[in-house]
């Protein structure tokens, strides 16, 4: 007996280590579908800056805007770096401690698609050439457009689980000690602080569009990020037996549900209500396992609620 039972346990064992072995290169397969649109949003990232901003002549937000201060501040002090875009190569530098402290509280997934989101800002930021006079004649629109198109490119980096650097490292770092917040938030905040900085060194209308800029790439950016968008799904469902589909809820986006027992006023059958609290991101796939168990559940969504508590920000 004893025997049969060691070799069953070894069949488990195995078993278990098949199963991990199979959730670990699922794992990679889904990371490695997310390299296309990190470069996607680095590139877009990169035309915003160097076909609409920079053109302006005005200043980008958070690291990037330290990155052409300094590179400005160089230039007033003689040094000529030619035609080669020197701000590009600053933002790495000027991100490389924000990696360094990000690597010891974030997952390492994150931290190397992180480090191939900036890496890719920095090579296309590099190669992108810089119009000698803005695409558009209007200066504001300019303004607006260039947020837009950057805020979207790191929206979309952001969306898949990386970062772009600066700012918003600190800014997931932030937000997951206090479970509250978001990047673009926070983002401008620290903005504030830097074009408060640039109205001692630039003119007030440079400092102005600048910051112009920085809302409009905070607002596109939050759009985007949908992990960062908390939503509550209210599920009203007739099954008699929902335990499968509590406990794949449960398990598969580790999420809690509160359960309401109920019942229609007009056709006087008991029904079960369930408030679930989940990112905009994970909307899709709750709504499929509930579609799997109930076609016919009512399913409501309410994006862009505010929770206090213990809710766990899933922001990577």
């Amino acid at each position: 007996m004893e025997k049969e039972k060691s070799i069953e346990e070894l069949v488990v064992q195995e078993e278990e280590k098949t199963a991990i072995d199979d959730t670990g290169r699922k794992a990679a397969r889904k990371e490695a579908l997310r390299i296309p649109f990190i470069i996607l949003g680095a590139l877009i990232y990169a035309i915003g800056m160097n076909c609409f901003l920079r053109p302006l002549q005005l200043y980008s937000s958070g690291f990037m805007g330290f990155a052409q201060l300094i590179s400005e501040l160089l230039t007033r002090a003689g040094v000529d770096f030619g035609n080669f875009n020197i701000s590009a190569v600053l933002y790495y530098l000027l991100n490389v401690p924000g990696l360094v402290i990000a690597a010891k509280k974030m997952r390492k997934r994150f931290i190397i698609k992180t480090v191939f989101a900036v890496t890719a800002v920095t090579i296309f930021l590099s190669v992108i050439p810089i119009p000698a006079s803005p695409i558009l004649e209007d200066y504001l629109a300019n303004t607006i457009v260039a947020g837009l198109i950057c805020g979207s490119g790191i929206g979309i980096i952001l969306w898949t689980g990386a970062c772009d650097g600066g700012m918003n490292i600190i800014g997931m770092l932030i937000i997951m000690l206090k479970g509250k917040g978001s990047i673009g938030h926070i983002g401008l905040i620290a903005n504030t602080v830097l074009y408060g900085i640039m109205l001692f060194i630039f003119d007030i209308p440079t400092v102005i569009y600048s910051l112009i800029y920085s809302v409009f790439s905070s607002i596109a950016a939050d759009r985007i990020h949908t992990q960062n968008i908390s939503t509550q799904v209210t599920v009203i469902t007739k099954l008699e037996d929902t335990k499968p589909m509590e406990v794949e809820v449960m398990g598969r986006l580790n999420r809690g549900m509160t359960e309401i027992d109920a019942k229609g006023i007009f056709t006087g059958q008991s029904v079960r209500i369930f408030f679930i609290y989940v990112s905009k991101y994970e909307v899709a796939r709750l709504k499929a396992i509930i579609k799997h168990y109930d076609p016919h559940a009512f399913i409501v969504e309410n994006e862009g609620v505010r929770i206090d508590g213990n809710f766990l920000r899933k922001l990577t």
